[in-house]
């Protein structure tokens, strides 16, 4: 049963989402700039901050595959005002940490309470926006990535550099806090999933997604679209600054260029992915951010002016390709069972971007002068993982698209 919003709520409730969605991404992104410091503060190897990294997404895929038991059986606002104030609790705990234990505690139990925001508010955009405005609502949502980049990243950068990485953490911490409290005030109440009245038992319902050969296409399809970019995406700061030769002061513009460029680009590839159909805009965007992504790890030393516009370019790429990816995911599922499927993925794709970034820094390693090693070959594993996602995408069924459509799209392909 779907629930009906008038388009003035909708837009509400989408840009509550995006607010939401602003300070998970934050607070996922922030540490993969602020790596060169975690190495050099807790004498730790790049793979090290590796496993930092991974920490968070492998606590989210844990936390997903918990919540996929519950997901469908509470009210969905209920669920995210509790989520959402706990993971702030966490990244509060990830800006008082003084060792990197402490840190790596933190960061996992950030994972464990964030790592279903997002999952959640994809369940909710297919449980109230119609099909054939998916892509713009994702688009919306999306556009929180834009303005982590674009604002987010280089504050929490400028702030950890005139004052401490420990006020980053904080200061999103009570970013999320706010949000909370506009959220409490500003979302329906999102329990019409409750009125179903063929609604599987819980264990059921996990055996009933998992049995579907429709919903392992499709969570194989996000496995290969986060080990994409994750191989590279963590350790590019290190790259920038070790080789590339790029200052601690100049890091911040790429975010800066990347999210500012991305923030109008988002919402034109929602548009696209709506128009031109989802299958289609995300084939041409898995071909593209090859080239930045290969390019990225490839880079002799040059100045800032000649590495933005390769930046900026992977920023581009990596957004409008996870458009149309995340409407796709959203309209594979079943709807009876789009919450448990939803967390489910959540849980996929966490583990994956853990994996991919565990897997990509023991690809790296470090001369006699500090220089990365072997990061080109981290991208030809993300660049295989994309052009395989191409040829997957058009073997997944989504609702609104007829079974017969999708046998002729795979054909093509």
């Amino acid at each position: 049963m779907t629930q009906t919003l008038s388009p003035k709520r909708e837009l509400l409730l989408l840009l509550t989402l995006a607010g939401i969605q602003f300070t998970s991404i934050l607070d996922f992104m922030i540490m993969m700039p602020l790596g060169p410091q975690f190495t050099q503060l807790f004498h730790i190897s790049d793979s090290k901050f590796g496993l930092l990294v991974s920490a968070y997404t492998l606590a989210a895929g844990f936390s997903g595959l918990l919540a996929s038991t519950y997901i469908d059986k509470v009210s969905r606002k209920k669920l995210l005002l509790t989520l959402y104030p706990l993971f702030a609790v966490s990244t509060l705990a990830c800006g008082l940490a003084t060792s990197y234990e402490f840190l790596m505690g933190a960061r996992i139990a950030a994972g464990l309470f964030g790592g279903v925001l997002m999952s959640l508010s994809q369940t909710i955009v297919g449980d109230v926006i119609p099909f054939e405005r998916r892509g713009r609502a994702m688009g919306i949502i999306m556009t929180s990535f834009s303005v982590a980049t674009v604002l987010g990243v280089p504050l929490g950068l400028f702030v950890a550099a005139h004052f401490s990485w420990h006020m980053t953490f904080i200061g999103i911490a009570v970013l999320a806090g706010l949000f909370a409290v506009f959220a409490a005030f500003t979302l329906p109440s999102l329990h019409h999933h409750l009125l179903n009245t063929d609604r599987p038992s819980t264990f059921d319902g996990i055996r009933q997604v998992l049995a579907d050969p429709n919903h392992r296409k499709a969570f194989l399809f996000s496995i290969l679209i986060m080990f994409a970019g994750f191989t590279v995406i963590p350790y590019l700061t290190i790259y920038m600054q070790t080789n590339v030769g790029i200052h601690v002061d100049q890091i911040p513009y790429i975010y800066l260029a990347g999210g500012l460029v991305t923030f109008f680009t988002a919402r034109m590839f929602g548009r696209l992915t709506d128009s031109h159909g989802k299958a289609e805009t995300f084939r041409v965007m898995a071909v593209l951010v090859v080239i930045p992504l290969m390019a990225i790890t490839l880079l002799p030393p040059l100045t800032i002016w000649y590495v933005l516009p390769v930046s900026t370019m992977l920023f581009v790429f990596m957004s409008g390709r996870m458009i149309p990816g995340m409407a796709i995911l959203t309209s594979a599922a079943d709807p009876r069972l789009r919450g448990t499927f939803m967390t489910l993925n959540s849980s996929v794709q966490s583990a994956a971007m853990g994996v991919a970034a565990y897997v990509g820094g023991s690809l790296i390693s470090r001369d006699a002068m500090g220089h990365v090693q072997g990061y080109w070959m981290a991208a030809v594993v993300g660049s295989t993982a994309s052009i395989l996602a191409m040829l997957l995408v058009g073997k997944i069924r989504m609702d609104g698209v007829s079974r017969t459509a999708v046998v002729k799209e795979a054909s093509e392909v």
